[in-house]
């Protein structure tokens, strides 16, 4: 059963992966080109100012595969190859909570985890340290932020877990209710401390030695020397759409995982009952 249960997790999560890339296709793909286009004329601003001063200029780099490549097949393949990680993901927490949470139906468990994995693994890490279009981060940080949001991430789920050890065994002395709240208010609380222990991006080194404290990496203004602004800095509303749509897409995915798996799920099970009776 477990094996069964597994491989529909998979087919949810590809199918949840395939839908989150169209939604990102759609409504997305736009506002990355529009990034692009900021950076491409940032960097000839910046090569403009070079020449100038009179300093080197590179030739700068050449895309191994074209835009439309990378905006269609290796956006697409990617989502659908991590809506299966997530599946699978899914369906292993599923079954071992399966049986170990009350009598909860097969749909509503479905749903439970999928909220669980959607604000473990992607919100409460993304509040911190939310998703950035191309031209939003720099080369030298990438080792540093990557390393601080899988620190969110695993913390967020360690948080997450304890919530719900700790609403289980309250629950008796307090009620289901009054048991979920003290859970829930552990974890924002964890989470809270976190969040204000870990650093902002904008106070990494790398980013401080070039535009001084900020609070992220977003591009400010591109300056000449006499502090004249040759070019603007990074569109904010370009930015909020592309978090936007980052968001929405997840939902897409864990939505679509938890309404797929659920009926798939309940019929696996429904059926191992009825084996189960007639042996």
């Amino acid at each position: 059963m477990q094996n069964k249960l597994i491989l529909r997790g998979l087919l949810a999560g590809a199918l949840g992966g395939l839908l989150a890339f169209v939604f990102a296709r759609i409504f997305a793909e736009p506002v990355i080109q529009a990034a692009i286009d900021y950076e491409s004329g940032r960097d000839e601003a910046q090569t403009a100012l070079d020449k100038a001063a009179g300093l080197p200029v590179s030739d700068g780099e050449h895309e191994v595969f074209s835009r439309a490549v990378q905006g269609n097949l290796g956006i697409g393949i990617g989502m659908v190859l991590f809506g299966v990680a997530m599946g699978m993901l899914f369906a292993v927490t599923y079954t071992v909570l399966l049986g170990r949470v009350g009598r909860i139906r097969a749909r509503v468990l479905a749903l439970l985890v999928a909220g669980a994995g959607f604000l473990s693994l992607y919100l409460v890490p993304f509040l911190k340290y939310p998703a950035n279009p191309p031209a939003v981060g720099h080369e030298a940080t990438i080792g540093a932020r990557t390393s601080l949001y899988l620190t969110m991430v695993v913390g967020a789920v360690l948080f997450l877990v304890a919530a719900v050890v700790l609403g289980k065994r309250l629950a008796p002395k307090l009620g289901n209710w009054n048991a979920t709240l003290a859970g829930g208010a552990l974890f924002v609380v964890l989470s809270g401390i976190l969040m204000a222990v870990l650093p902002s991006l904008g106070s990494l080194a790398a980013n401080v030695a070039e535009y001084g404290q900020q609070a992220t990496e977003t591009p400010l203004p591109l300056k000449a020397p006499d502090h004249q602004i040759v070019y603007p800095g990074f569109p904010a509303d370009t930015l909020a759409e592309f978090r936007l749509y980052s968001v929405l897409a997840q939902v897409v995915l864990w939505g679509t995982i938890a309404l797929v798996f659920g009926p798939l799920a309940e019929r696996v099970l429904t059926r191992g009952r009825a084996a189960t009776v007639e042996a």
